[in-house]
């Protein structure tokens, strides 16, 4: 009977599929040591959304994070981290020297093997990360990015085993160095037969011993069977996950699975009753942590889209927090044609989010309205070429209006001749704030941005969702509608003065006793969070999707030209910039750096 082996994801892609990776350390690390005492001894740990996340939300560091978990599990056990090529474990690509630092930097704090991906499959994307990865003395498992096609699409090469296996092909002949190979489906959308026959060819074309690993969500609840359908195909890993984040969104349980293997020619070599001791106790220490409903469930749309698990929770939440879920069904059909016209990247992060913000987009403001500059960037060539041509008119929509031209430059060159970009810039960024320039905090300023450089000043807010405070939100929702349900000589007299918002105009008003008439309306003497004394009117710069605001970029007063980025907005995982429509005097500003808005909210004047 052959055992299989396989990773533990719980800690990095389970905690990102199910609370969008905001967990506090302390609250895992016990399970963690649980974890390896039951006989598990192969772990996802960070990288992805669960560096970022850490600073955005938890107000911890990941790189003590990792010292921490190393510190728990011993010196034998592996360890692995999840980045994104040339995007190493940010959402922007970098520079050479930032993708050079990654890798040293996780050395050095304990990890043991980096899990190494391009979206896009652009080999270049994966070359040099891979080296970097080779010579900082890692392993390097180098990913193929499977994504099952929505149906109806008329492509018959990409995302096929042949199309696979010709990736696979260009990685050998690459000569890019590597311990072990993914087959990774962010998605859980691609079919078990195409997971088999991809998995089955790889195993005729790698070397003798070479280790494939295979890596699914189970949110179109096909997990299972792909899982099985790898196994067969010679896979000697797979990934799986424990309760309370296993199923849904995230990895197939361990229980799962083994009780899928009984009775075959495969078994999982773990103590099912210590796994149950160890879920348990997992349960209870994540049950301080909100889980939104969508998290756990198996949503058989999923393929028509594809979402993948890991951004999926993210996403709704952002679309919860702003009041739009409502829209979500409708972007999620959506993205079937964006990403057919993107040229047929894997839906997985970054990209996942260009087509999930351009769904959005095509949404709320007509299709093809609108090109999102990432996704604009992408149908263009700036993070390299897409498995398919993209759709012509695309991409002369995007070179219009993002002012850009198709290129197919290696990204890695564009990225070094940015001054915005490197360890020089990150270090001066460090130097004006008067933070220490240590390797760790310029690689955190590279990767987190602003959030980063908030963070190391001690300035970073918390932004974990826990169950109580999403409650308590709960309640004070519903207090008005019970005010509004109890007996009229309950309630407060209703005369008086109101200030009342409508379409995000403030007005007093004066309500009568006894009537509820109302009595003289009249703007309200708010005022914004900057506004010029001679004002006007001028040009509403609006939001294009709901988001919060990360950065406003000028004052009031200022002179702006048409295309200048004029304020920053986090939306849908992903910091966006907002430009100006218009060229002119910045003459009032609405917002202010923290607050959320909803998809068309006058951000700023323009006059």
């Amino acid at each position: 009977m052959k055992k299989i082996k396989f990773m533990d994801v719980s800690f990095r892609d389970g905690f990102q599929s199910c609370y969008g990776a905001r967990v506090k350390t302390d609250d895992f690390l016990p399970v963690l040591e649980a974890a390896k005492a039951a006989g598990i001894d192969n772990f996802e740990i960070g990288g992805g959304a669960r560096f970022q996340s850490l600073y955005f939300y938890c107000q911890e560091d990941a790189f003590d994070m990792m010292d921490r978990a190393r510190q728990v599990v011993g010196p034998d056990i592996n360890l692995q981290t999840l980045a994104r090529g040339a995007n190493v474990v940010g959402l922007v690509s970098q520079s050479r020297d930032i993708i050079d630092l990654h890798a040293r930097m996780f050395r050095k704090h304990g990890i043991t093997t980096i899990r190494n991906f391009d979206a896009l499959m652009d080999i270049r994307n994966l070359a040099y990360s891979g080296q970097c990865i080779h010579n900082a003395g890692l392993k390097h498992q180098v990913v193929i990015a499977l994504m099952g096609l929505p149906p109806g699409l008329n492509e018959k090469y990409c995302h096929t085993p042949q199309f696979y296996l010709d990736k696979l092909k260009e990685i050998l002949d690459a000569g890019i160095p590597y311990d072990s190979v993914a087959f990774k489906d962010a998605s859980g959308t691609t079919p078990p037969t195409i997971v088999y026959e991809a998995i089955k060819g790889a195993r005729k074309m790698l070397p003798e011993g070479t280790i494939i690993e295979f890596h699914t969500h189970d949110t179109a609840g096909m997990g299972v069977a792909c899982n099985f359908a790898a196994i067969e195909a010679g896979a000697d890993i797979i990934d799986l996950a424990m309760a309370p984040v296993s199923g849904g969104t995230a990895e197939v349980d361990i229980l799962t699975m083994w009780h899928r293997l009984r009775g075959t020619d495969y078994t999982l070599d773990i103590d099912p009753e210590k796994i149950l001791e160890v879920e348990s106790m997992f349960i209870d220490h994540m049950d301080k942590y909100y889980m939104p409903p969508e998290a756990k469930e198996v949503n058989p749309v999923i393929p028509f889209s594809p979402m993948p698990g890991g951004a999926l929770t993210a996403n709704t939440q952002m679309m919860r927090d702003n009041n739009s879920l409502h829209l979500f069904p409708e972007v999620i059909r959506n993205m079937r044609e964006v990403v057919a016209k993107g040229g047929f990247g894997s839906s997985v992060t970054p990209v996942s989010q260009f087509y999930f913000q351009q769904a959005f987009a095509n949404t709320v403001q007509g299709k093809w309205a609108k090109i999102t500059e990432s996704y604009g960037k992408m149908v263009l060539g700036y993070f390299g070429k897409t498995p398919a041509e993209p759709d012509p008119e695309i991409v002369k929509l995007a070179s219009e209006q993002l002012g850009l031209e198709p290129t197919t430059e290696d990204v890695h060159d564009i990225n070094d001749r940015n001054p915005e970009l490197g360890i020089a810039y990150n270090r001066s960024l460090l130097e004006k704030e008067g933070l220490a320039t240590t390797e760790e905090n310029i690689f955190i300023a590279a990767t987190c941005g602003a959030k980063g450089i908030a963070f190391l000043k001690g300035e970073a807010p918390l932004g974990i969702r826990y169950k109580a405070d999403v409650e308590a939100e709960a309640a004070k929702k519903a207090a008005p509608k019970a005010e509004k349900a109890a007996p009229a000589a309950s309630r407060a007299p209703s005369s008086g003065n109101y200030m009342v918002t409508v379409d995000g105009r403030a007005y007093n008003v004066t309500v009568a006793e006894g009537t509820g008439a109302v009595q003289s309306v009249a703007p309200a003497a708010a005022v914004p969070a900057q506004v010029a004394a001679d004002s006007g009117d001028g040009k509403p710069i609006e939001a294009a999707m709901p988001g919060s605001v990360v950065a406003v970029e000028v004052e009031v007063g200022d002179t702006v030209s048409e295309g200048d980025t004029v304020l920053i907005i986090e939306a849908m995982k992903m910091e966006s910039p907002v430009k100006s429509t218009a060229s002119g005097k910045v003459i009032s500003i609405e917002v202010a750096a923290g607050d959320t808005v909803a998809s068309g909210d006058v951000l700023m004047y323009i006059g």
